[in-house]
């Protein structure tokens, strides 16, 4: 187990490195440019240069692109992100104090995801072929087909605007106050219902596969309750692809929360991220999309962790 951690982890350090330097080169390429955005646009031509020159030199914007490019990968390995070209702030600070928030998000919507995805899952397997069976796909593909913004949307319409039980926006303190709640159930909703309808489609296809092993059917046999040879003998053993796919729904809601965190105003890393982008902003982005793509490898690493526990079978050597 040791031995595959260390391994995971070493090929986890090119798939980061990748990432981060595909940002890094394109958001050089693309038009736009960052300093700009500090020049008063009634300066004069002269005054307007020499500004501009005095900006890059402040941030190394001045130096050639690989000069630039190896002061960026120093400073990320000593966890220095520089300071943010549009507010002047600590991006690693800035960072720290939306962090908690796409967590919560992330989090609320993954169990939300899960519960519903495989409870449907479940229940679809058990009715296949019936109106409910029927009922529960077209429902996970509404969800999977769905775009988030779409979804935010309509739900703010609706729950917002005419019921007016959820603030539109926003963000209302922490979870666990009754504003916080409120102002987290949208978008932790629009995100998990996404990630629900997948989990549903794999979970009852998994269902299937066991359903009728022998098994399951000597359970049966048995004289055991029907929710005991579904739970503990048929989506027990169906688990280790439902784990699986929880690992890449954690990372698909996390590259969500770029949106929807637009959307509903949520302060975390995603609208962070937007605003790095419109900003030209190389440090916020540089450091966002490297934080995200540790995320992605830490849940799929998880995820494979847990699958030891789940099915005995499975070692990694």
């Amino acid at each position: 187990m040791q031995q595959y951690l260390i391994k995971r982890l070493l090929l986890a350090i090119p798939t980061i490195l990748g990432a981060v330097t595909l940002v890094f080169f394109m958001m050089r390429i693309v038009p736009g440019d960052p300093v700009a955005l500090f020049v008063p646009p009634d300066t004069p031509g002269p005054a307007t240069e020499e500004l501009k020159a005095q900006i890059r030199a402040q941030y190394g914007l001045d130096k050639p692109l690989h000069v630039q490019y190896v002061a960026f990968v120093k400073q990320m390995m000593t966890g220095d992100f520089g300071r943010s070209i549009r507010q002047n702030t600590v991006v690693a600070q800035d960072l720290l104090l939306r962090i908690p928030n796409t967590l919560q998000l992330g989090v609320l919507a993954l169990l939300f995801s899960t519960v519903l995805g495989i409870g449907v899952g479940v229940i679809s397997a058990v009715r296949r072929g019936t109106w409910i069976d029927r009922t529960v796909m077209v429902g996970a593909l509404f969800g999977v087909s769905v775009p988030d913004f779409w979804l935010a949307l309509i739900l703010i319409l609706f729950f917002s605007l005419n019921l007016g039980l959820f603030p539109p926006s926003g963000w209302g303190g922490p979870i666990y106050t009754v504003e916080g709640f409120k102002h987290i159930v949208l978008p932790a909703l629009v995100l998990g219902l996404s990630g629900a309808g997948s989990l549903a489609r794999y979970t009852r296809s998994s269902m299937l596969e066991v359903i009728n092993n022998d098994y399951v059917r000597t359970a049966r046999a048995k004289g055991l309750r029907e929710s005991v040879v579904i739970l503990q003998h048929a989506l027990r053993t169906a688990l280790p692809t439902i784990v699986t796919l929880l690992g890449l729904s954690f990372g698909r809601i996390l590259s969500g929360t770029v949106i929807v965190e637009t959307v509903f105003g949520w302060p975390g890393i995603g609208r962070y991220l937007i605003s790095g982008i419109n900003g030209r902003d190389y440090p916020v982005v540089q450091a966002t999309v490297l934080l995200v793509a540790i995320s992605f490898v830490l849940a799929n690493l998880i995820s494979d962790l847990i699958l030891v526990y789940v099915d005995p079978r499975i070692r990694y050597d």
